[in-house]
């Protein structure tokens, strides 16, 4: 074996050992741009440089979910440049699905209780760096209350985070606001009430004095009251000893009218 032999031989070993210790990343549905950077960094310490090779190797690292949204360049691969195809249509496709879903996710959250600067911060932590700051101005605007938005909609210019904290102070106002007009709302309701309770305690009662039960016995109560009032009257005109003693007395003070009272 001559030297030359030796020397491609060795090379063409060294080549080999090379391919089998390329390590290949598992594939990131995240982050597919960073996953294709990682990917070369390992296509040149193995030293492939065939764009056939490349493309076997991207196609023998993605899973089934990634190779639906190639499906196009795997049956039918481009004649030339198919590494670079594969990755572009890679990056896009995944990316705007990534995007698609987070913007699903976001689009079913709600700011409840929080103020509208935490609300923001809940969604950046949602989102990541998966999409735009105005895709998420626009989702997190798209959640604020009706009368925030149409202040907030004049400051389209400024800091998402300026725009965040003027928000807070807008809301802060709104609620103080809702409270008050809520306990005044509440006052009013528990006056109506104790007047229609006591309207209809009058009610109650009137129905039970107009029974005719209860006419009656008013009816025998003022007979009553007439006659003790007739009796009184005539007792009045009757001086004292006749009062007591009747006939028997032996004195009498005028006026005395007894007997006129006997003979009536």
């Amino acid at each position: 074996m001559t030297d030359s032999q030796e020397i491609n031989t060795s090379n063409g070993e060294r080549s080999q050992i090379n391919r089998v210790a390329l390590k290949v990343p598992p594939f990131w549905t995240d982050e597919p741009e960073l996953w294709f950077a990682q990917l070369e960094g390992q296509f040149t310490l193995g030293s492939i440089t065939q764009d056939s090779t490349k493309y076997a190797y991207v196609l023998s690292h993605i899973e089934t979910k990634q190779a639906k949204e190639i499906k196009d360049l795997i049956t039918k691969p481009p004649e030339e440049n198919k590494y670079e195809s594969i990755k572009k249509a890679l990056i896009q496709r995944l990316s705007t699905s990534q995007e698609q879903q987070i913007r699903q996710l976001l689009e079913h959250e709600e700011m409840g209780d929080r103020r509208p600067s935490q609300f923001l911060r809940h969604l950046q932590a949602l989102a990541s760096s998966a999409i735009s700051e105005q895709l998420l101005r626009t989702l997190w605007m798209g959640r604020l209350p009706s009368q925030l938005q149409a202040i907030l909609a004049t400051r389209n210019a400024d800091k998402l985070e300026d725009v965040a904290e003027q928000a807070d102070r807008i809301h802060e106002v709104t609620c103080r606001a809702t409270t008050v007009a809520s306990m005044q709302s509440t006052t009013n309701t528990s006056v109506e009430d104790q007047i229609a309770e006591l309207n209809k305690k009058l009610e109650r009662l009137e129905n039970r004095l107009s029974r005719p039960g209860n006419r009656n016995n008013q009816r025998n109560r003022s007979r009553s009251r007439s006659r003790k009032g007739q009796k009184e009257e005539k007792e009045a005109d009757i001086c004292y000893f006749h009062r007591r003693f009747k006939e028997k007395a032996r004195k009498c003070t005028q006026p005395c009218n007894f007997k006129k009272a006997l003979e009536n």
